[in-house]
């Protein structure tokens, strides 16, 4: 059974950053759990050379722990050091955020539904960051030795130059989903105001706010766009916090009368398919559907026998297997989600709302 770094050490940033109640009970359960799956990816590490989940989940512990101003044993940090630092950040490891076999966040991101951006440095940016956030963050809460902080600097240091040598002509580090971790190490490292790169991001950001409709991903964009980390979470004062907080009511999307069609299309490359289109066929959906619907419409709509599935993650439904074929992180394999001629989209599959006539292509894919 995988270990659930990432999603535990997520839920615990996002608590801290919600200023508990100062009954540590809970919490301080929640923090030996946290621990405990750390040193079970620090021993996978040992045993097969990466940890049991990936370098992604691996540094969330690691930056969560510290955010709660917990030690980490030295030979934990320097794992995640010498990862850094031999650029081992690719290997994909297991899920991104618990548990199952659809990779992650430092690969692909689930959250996209199988949306993957081309080159190596692009492939890691979300991983890269992350580890150089908890880098920063252990050298300023003064939670390791004089010798460790000033490794841990250089690293910090030399991953965020990597980021703005990889950042894209979009603007964006890897893509948009990665951008705001990468933008979060600026900020630590008080570099935003002096780097170029930082200013082209936060104007691609603002142009594709409408990207983030998930609570996971708008948790990494809202700090950056007030100008915060979450290295801040660990030096907030509770006592001070204003209690502002007032429930509302969730905004539902305005309702769009009438149908639309869609094209979809399924493609697999030679030689596994030597067909290569397996699938070219207009789907009628009501209007405004997103491509999840999409999907749903022609598995029952036949009588072609279109079949997916798709496996839930704390981003959003992934999209895992399309008529019979499946993507396999073994393989280097993931679906691809493309809007015609061949452009990538920047959304998944429950939050993409193509429009009428539009050709979608769902592309089986290698890294």
């Amino acid at each position: 059974e995988w270990p659930e770094t990432g999603r535990l050490a997520l839920y615990l940033l996002g608590l801290r950053a919600t200023c508990p109640p100062l009954e540590p009970g809970p919490q301080r359960s929640l923090v030996t759990w946290l621990k405990y799956y750390l040193e079970e990816d620090w021993a996978g590490s040992r045993q097969h050379g990466h940890p049991l989940t990936s370098y992604y989940q691996y540094s969330l512990g690691v930056l969560a722990l510290c955010v709660h101003r917990k030690r980490v044993r030295e030979e934990v940090i320097r794992r995640l050091l010498a990862a850094e630092h031999h650029g081992r950040f690719g290997h994909a490891g297991g899920s991104a955020v618990g548990k199952g076999p659809w990779g992650q966040m430092g690969w692909w991101h689930p959250r996209m539904g199988g949306v993957r951006q081309p080159g190596s440095h692009r492939v890691r940016a979300d991983t890269e960051a992350v580890a150089a956030l908890a880098f920063a963050c252990l050298e300023r809460e003064r939670l390791v030795g004089a010798r460790l902080a000033a490794e841990l600097r250089v690293a910090t240091h030399r991953a965020r130059r990597r980021m703005d040598e990889a950042q894209g002509q979009d603007g964006f580090f890897g893509n948009i989903y990665s951008t705001p971790w990468a933008m979060q190490v600026f900020i630590a490292t008080n570099a935003c105001r002096k780097q170029l790169a930082y200013g082209r991001a936060m104007g691609a950001l603002l142009e594709n706010l409408d990207a983030f409709t998930t609570a996971a991903t708008m948790a990494q964009a809202l700090p950056v766009l007030h100008g915060r980390s979450y290295l801040d979470i660990a030096s907030m004062h509770c006592q001070e916090e204003p209690d502002t907080l007032t429930p509302i009511s969730p905004q539902l999307p305005p309702e769009m009368l009438g149908n639309m069609t869609v094209q979809l299309v399924v493609e697999c490359p030679e030689p596994r398919c030597p067909q290569r289109r397996l699938y070219d066929w207009p789907v009628p959906v009501s209007a405004g559907a997103s491509l999840l619907d999409v999907l749903r419409a022609a598995a029952v709509q036949g009588p072609h026998n279109f079949t997916f599935d798709t496996q839930d993650t704390p981003q959003g439904p992934f999209l895992s297997r399309v008529l019979g074929l499946e993507a396999r992180q073994q393989k280097q394999s993931y679906w691809q989600l493309l809007t015609a001629p061949s452009t990538s989209l920047q959304m998944g599959v429950a939050d993409y709302r193509p429009h009428d006539g539009e050709t979608l292509i769902l592309r089986l894919s290698e890294w």
